[in-house]
């Protein structure tokens, strides 16, 4: 009998960031607990980490309010991230004046972050000990040049000299 664990989300749609530096901060908390990960996000010194801060506490407040309200068994101090995603928005295209009455297109990108919570399974868990005892020995890969010519002169190159000795000039 397997339970299936419920996912607790936070949307903030139409963000003023691009989604490349959102995703920044958002893989720092992938996979953490709750409490790590906001504590992770207070001390980043990006500029969409409150933002990001602000969507989490909400993920939060979502997984404990449903959970009073549909009568669940959720703890909230066993919430991790689940998932964490900085989607692209619609972009806003601007213009900027260039030299000699020319006009240069730029576009300013807007994100949606998504991210969800879920509850960490902790019954339930068995380990097998025979796989883990009874590691399997790890294969050593050589790679083998493609030219045989080349890699003699190139192990040939240096036999038998000593590069550390000084040359001496005869007198």
């Amino acid at each position: 009998m397997q339970l299936d664990t419920r996912e607790f989300r936070a949307e903030a749609r139409f963000q003023r960031v691009s989604p490349q530096k959102a995703r920044l901060v958002l893989e720092l908390i992938k996979g953490r607990r709750v409490e790590e990960a906001i504590n992770t996000i207070m001390f980043t010194k990006k500029g969409v980490a409150p933002l990001v801060e602000k969507v989490l506490r909400s993920a939060v407040q979502n997984a404990n309010y449903l959970s009073e309200e549909q009568g669940l068994d959720v703890d909230v101090d066993n919430l991790y991230v689940k998932t964490a995603i900085a989607n692209d928005g619609p972009r806003m295209k601007r213009i900027r004046p260039a030299p000699m009455g020319r006009a240069y297109r730029y576009q300013r990108r807007l994100s949606h972050i998504v991210i969800s919570v879920a509850e960490r399974k902790t019954a339930g868990l068995v380990e097998t000990v025979g796989e883990s005892d009874a590691a399997p020995a790890k294969k050593r890969l050589v790679r083998k040049p493609a030219n045989r010519a080349v890699a003699k002169t190139a192990k040939g190159a240096t036999k038998g000299k000593n590069w550390n000795k000084k040359a001496t000039s005869a007198k």
